[in-house]
C-alpha cells in the first residue's frame, strides 16, 4: 500500500526554527511591509535588490525623498546597518516614517544577510516552498509510476 502525504501534512513535518527562517521572519517583520528584494519590484519603498554598492537615492523609477537623493554615499554593510538601526541619523529627512529603526543588533543581523554578503539578492523567500518540495520528493523512488 502506498501512502502519499497531503500538502498540510508535509508542511507540518518541515524543520522549524532554523537561522534562515528567523532571518526571514526578522526581515518580514521589519522591512517587507515596504520593501522586497526583487529587482524592479518597488512598493511603498524601493526594492533592495543589490543595494550594497548602490549610490543612495539613485534607483531609477522610484520617487526618493530629496534628502535621500542628496545623500552622498554608496550603501555598504556598515552604512546599511546604521541606517536600519537609526535611519534619521544617517539620512535626516528621509521618508521612512513611521519606521524609526531596528534597535536590536541581533534582529538587524538576522534580517540583512540577503542584503549583504554575496549581493546576489537570493533572499530565501521560498524557503518554506523549498522545504515542502524536498519533503515531497523524499522516497519518490518508491511511489508507483
Amino acid at each position: 500500500m502506498t501512502c502519499v502525504l497531503s500538502l498540510p501534512a508535509a508542511l507540518a513535518q518541515a524543520p522549524q526554527g532554523n537561522e534562515s527562517d528567523s532571518g526571514q521572519q526578522a526581515f518580514n517583520n521589519a522591512c517587507r511591509t515596504c520593501h522586497l528584494v526583487k529587482e524592479g519590484d518597488n512598493r511603498l519603498g524601493p526594492n533592495l535588490y543589490k543595494i550594497v554598492g548602490r549610490k543612495a537615492g539613485s534607483l531609477p523609477d522610484y520617487a526618493f525623498s530629496n534628502a535621500m537623493k542628496q545623500a552622498d554615499f554608496v550603501w555598504d554593510e556598515e552604512k546599511l546597518d546604521h541606517f536600519i538601526a537609526k535611519p534619521d541619523e544617517v539620512v535626516p529627512g528621509n521618508n521612512m516614517k513611521p519606521y524609526g529603526g531596528l534597535a536590536s543588533s541581533d534582529d538587524r543581523k538576522k534580517s540583512s544577510p540577503s542584503l549583504l554578503g554575496s549581493n546576489n539578492a537570493t533572499l530565501p523567500l521560498l524557503s518554506g516552498l523549498t522545504k515542502m518540495l524536498n519533503l515531497s520528493i523524499v522516497g519518490s523512488d518508491k511511489l508507483p509510476a
